[in-house]
């Protein structure tokens, strides 16, 4: 994986031309090793196997199933296909099981291998069945860490690992609602990993204050953006132009762009109030997104119309080509009324040196620098909103460029798809290969340089 490959390998893989690649520092050796040296490594590996779960037994790459309900879109189906080629890039086998969607075929680009269940399913009986046929799948593909990253299919996945006594981790994508007693009880499958990842310190503080997840679980990994996708040197014209045309944005008009799914916490209302008090004729607002309720983008539209902003708004069922959608916005909003656990969507926009106005709680708190990068406004406060957003348009092309260039920086010393999967890859050696109890809160390079040490 380029630039921040997981740098602490601790296992014996055998590569496509038969010969043996060790990993053992930043960058990976490859040669010939004899057989003797195959078994004396993995002897020693499953000496220092300090588990009731059963390891790896025989020289092969780790093995890793990942379990989510379907792929079909969002940041949580993104950040399983990014991992599960980061995996193979490092010489990891990656399955991942859900219910299927059109992001199969980038799992088969990458090279990891889709295994289809209904897990989306909250039906009991059916999350049994589900149980029982990862443990065949456990079983049969020789997995060692089953990677759940939603409810409903951890509680099959939580099962199938103990049956199967294999590793189980999972990862917290949000401040999951605590409301009922069952809803408690329902999210708390998300706190039994041997690992738990939050995707923010928010989402981590929200694990360890209302689960009890404690330090020596609980790892925080930020999620990632693709750098390469997402820069807009790489945007060609004809892919804005394209969409302009679309959308029936004119040349000239500035543009703020609200994506996310049309879902009432996305903040859609607020957004539409703050624009009316901007009291501008020159805007295009694009809310780009489908709908996940029926009946809220009627009540989208109502509120357009009664502010007579129908010549402004355009709301847009989907897009697929997000990179042209931000060089075409002049700013990016995330107007979300309740805490979003990290936010996608500002660091892509802040990739692209997009500004951005977010809500102020949540992961956009540790997303935005403001003043610097973007902007936070008051939750729930359209006067709030529309103040940030007067700024943001506001900027004159110097000023615009500097936060370009500090958006894209503050986006690649962070939240780059490199640093999320190989610190995710270092929490799966920390439980398939670990180190010795002192190093066990280590990252991988800083577990290198304390064991060089220590020789």
């Amino acid at each position: 994986m380029p630039g921040d490959a997981p740098a602490s390998r601790r296992y014996a893989i055998v590569a496509p031309s038969g010969r043996v690649k060790v990993s053992g520092s930043a960058e990976s050796r490859t040669g010939a090793l004899s057989e003797a040296d195959i078994e004396a490594f993995n002897k020693d590996r499953m000496d220092t196997h300090a588990s009731t779960a059963s390891p790896p037994k025989e020289t092969r790459p780790p093995a890793v199933l990942q379990v989510v309900p379907s792929l079909v879109s969002g940041g949580v189906e993104r950040g399983t296909v990014d991992l599960a080629g980061a995996l193979v890039a490092a010489g990891w086998t990656a399955y991942v099981a859900s219910a299927g969607g059109p992001m199969e075929h980038q799992l088969t680009r990458v090279g990891a291998r889709h295994l289809t269940l209904p897990l989306a399913s909250k039906n009991p009986l059916v999350m049994r069945r589900n149980a029982a046929a990862l443990v065949e799948i456990i079983r049969k593909h020789k997995i060692d860490i089953v990677h759940a990253r939603s409810r409903a299919p951890a509680w099959s996945a939580w099962r199938a690992a103990r049956v199967a006594r294999r590793r189980f981790v999972t990862t917290f994508h949000n401040a999951y609602d605590i409301g009922l007693p069952l809803k408690r009880w329902y999210n708390s499958v998300m706190a039994k990993g041997e690992r738990v990842i939050a995707i923010s310190q928010f989402v981590g503080d929200h694990a360890a204050s209302v689960y009890g997840v404690g330090e020596d679980r609980l790892r925080v990994i930020p999620r990632g953006v693709d750098l390469a996708q997402f820069d807009p040197a790489r945007v060609r014209g004809e892919r804005v132009a394209a969409l302009a045309e679309q959308w029936r944005v004119p040349e000239d008009a500035k543009v703020v762009m609200l994506p996310g799914r049309l879902t009432r916490w996305k903040g859609g209302l607020d957004f539409i109030e703050a624009i009316a008090r901007l009291r501008r004729d020159d805007l295009r607002c694009l809310m780009v997104g489908a709908e996940q309720r029926p009946g809220f983008r009627r009540e989208l539209d109502g509120a357009i119309e009664r502010h007579g902003l129908g010549g402004i708004f355009r709301i847009v069922d989907d897009c697929r080509d997000m990179p042209a959608a931000y060089v075409l916005s002049d700013v990016v909003v995330s107007a979300s009324t309740d805490p979003e656990g990290f936010g996608r969507v500002i660091i892509e926009a802040q990739a692209m040196g997009r500004p951005v106005v977010a809500t102020d709680h949540g992961g956009a708190r540790e997303t935005i620098a403001p003043g610097v990068t973007g902007w936070l406004a008051r939750p729930n406060d359209p006067v709030s909103l529309a103040a940030a957003l007067a700024a943001a348009l506001g900027l004159e092309p110097a000023e615009r460029d500097a936060f370009a260039h500090r958006a894209r920086a503050h986006v690649a010393a962070g939240f780059t798809r490199e640093q999320m999967c190989a610190r995710t890859i270092d929490v799966y050696e920390e439980l398939l290969f670990p180190q010795p109890a002192a190093l066990p809160s280590l990252g991988g390079r800083e577990r290198m340089a304390a064991t060089a040490a220590a020789e």
